[in-house]
């Protein structure tokens, strides 16, 4: 799908989208909380959809109406797989459903597109040597077999911290208790965070032992509870973004008292507008290419801890290198270092491609504000933000502004 944006003002209130990284955490509780749990503000986007379907294929029954999700709760231990589990291209699906099909102690098979699978795994393909269970996987799909076993974990810090919360949904409902100790640094510890909040929200006692080491008692049940979704600071990003490209935007439904990371972009912003700033994203990599985005836009800027962007939806920092030399803009990517370079910003003068990657879609919509241009591919949104441009659209000044 193509999508062509023109230039000009954009102004008023917009509501930030439901978070979808809690939508996943809390649907994943309420599904193995025996009972009904109700879950509202839910967007039914791409990734929460095929965290749906995993739960609904391990047996868990829910009903849909409007943005709220109602959802009856089982015993993972006595579910029975009726299919295989459709992840589609959410990684936090995939690697949050893992740790879950092995306690089931039966063949599981996971599925995905061909890109997600292509996203590493290695973590829990080590520990399946280490605990002695089942983890192999081709090009679309993964099985597993367990049992899952309680005791102590030992994982890098550097690499998605999704693997870290796939154990945490898993390990109290194991007789025993565990302790997973992290090798720092520890990156996209926000997320961790999120994990541990929405697990309290269902019951589940989690704790830090020191900065490095979670202890997870055993023999614990999920409580089902009726709860919301929270605003979503990733999606709200690139809307606070047109404030700093001459835009007036007023965002609403964000919690001032949010743990997610990538609220700190309310620091940063303001960092790019005044000069060519240092920036550290190891601690909230999906704001790499709005970031850029911006730095392109005004005086450049350096970005640190950008290893883990090679391993998103597309190569985030090489695919926004190629798509911002179209605007005249240099960009240098290195191992963990992406530089913009403050020169010539100006209209593309081609068509922009989205590289089937939401949050490209999204950075680069943001700066057609700003010049005009056309992007293909823009069906990417619908993975995280399926109702992007239409909020975008309302925004102008013009009777339309999105085509």
């Amino acid at each position: 799908m193509k999508v062509t944006v023109y230039p000009g003002k954009v102004s008023g209130k917009v509501t930030a989208p439901p978070s979808k990284s809690m939508a996943h955490r809390l649907i994943i509780c309420a599904a193995f909380a025996k009972g009904k749990s109700v879950i509202k503000n839910v967007s039914m986007c791409e990734d929460v959809l095929a965290t749906l379907d995993c739960i609904s294929a391990l047996g868990v029954k829910y009903e849909i109406s409007g943005t709220t999700v109602t959802i009856e709760g089982i015993n993972i231990k006595n579910a029975k797989a009726l299919s295989s589990l459709p992840c589609r291209q959410s990684g936090s699906t995939l690697r949050f459903m893992i740790p879950i099909c092995l306690i089931c102690g039966q063949n599981i098979m996971l599925t995905g597109d061909t890109s997600l699978l292509k996203r590493p795994l290695s973590v829990y393909e080590q520990l399946a040597k280490e605990k002695g269970f089942s983890f192999s996987q081709d090009e679309t799909s993964v099985f597993v077999r367990g049992p899952l076993e309680s005791g102590e974990y030992k994982t890098a810090g550097n690499i998605s911290s999704q693997f870290i919360s796939g154990l945490l949904f898993a390990l109290p409902m194991l007789e025993k208790d565990s302790r997973i100790s992290i090798i720092p640094p520890i990156e996209s510890r926000s997320y961790i965070e999120l994990t541990i909040a929405a697990l309290k929200e269902f019951g589940i006692t989690v704790t830090w032992e020191d900065e490095n080491t979670l202890y997870i008692p055993g023999s614990q049940s999920y409580k089902p509870t009726d709860t919301a979704v929270e605003g979503d600071y990733s999606g709200a990003a690139f809307f606070e973004a047109l404030n700093f490209l001459g835009g007036d935007v007023e965002v609403c439904g964000l919690r001032e008292d949010s743990i997610q990371g990538d609220r700190v972009y309310k620091k940063l912003y303001p960092l790019l507008k005044k000069g060519t700033p240092t920036i550290h994203i190891g601690d909230c990599p999906d704001l790499g290419p709005i970031l850029f985005a911006v730095a392109a836009a005004k005086y450049g800027g350096i970005f640190t801890g950008t290893r883990r962007l090679k391993i998103k939806e597309s190569n985030r920092a090489e695919v926004m290198a190629k798509e911002l030399e179209k605007f005249g803009v240099s960009v240098k990517v290195m191992d963990d270092t992406v530089m913009v370079y403050p020169c010539g910003f100006h209209a593309p003068k081609e068509i922009l491609y989205g590289h089937d990657d939401h949050r490209i879609v999204m950075s680069l919509a943001v700066l057609l504000t700003v010049t005009g241009g056309t992007i293909d591919g823009a069906e990417a949104v619908a993975k995280s933000f399926p109702d992007f441009f239409d909020k975008l659209n309302a925004l102008s000044e013009k009777e339309t502004m999105i085509e």
